[in-house]
């Protein structure tokens, strides 16, 4: 049984900022890909970013991803919002259950974040 849980949504004003968690939790052997994933009102889910390596990356000049591999956890941390950014917002990691096996994608339920005065 694996799980992700995002947490960190909710509202925030024009400008504002928010940081959104992702923890991955259950048995597993390991995890390798992580990342973040945004649907807005009446659009297709798309990509924000996706991060394997330890290192945080920049995306959007806004968001930075980052995980701690020692706590099965990714992050997104978001500045300077906008209306435009309102989504619900979902993490998604790549996952091998046990030792010779294949990996496979796993998805959270997604937390909303809306941006709004």
């Amino acid at each position: 049984q694996v799980q992700l849980v995002e947490s960190g949504g909710g509202l925030v004003q024009p400008g504002g900022s928010l940081r959104l968690s992702c923890v991955a939790s259950g048995s597993f052997a390991a995890i390798y890909d992580m990342g973040w994933y945004r649907q807005a009102p009446g659009k297709q889910r798309e990509l924000i970013a996706t991060l394997s390596r330890k290192a945080p990356a920049t995306v959007n000049g806004r968001f930075t991803i980052s995980r701690d591999d020692a706590k099965n956890t990714v992050y997104l941390q978001m500045t300077s919002l906008q209306p435009e950014d309102t989504a619900v917002y979902y993490c998604n990691a790549g996952i091998r259950r046990t030792w010779g096996r294949a990996s496979a994608t796993y998805w959270g339920q997604g937390t909303q974040i809306t941006v709004s005065s």
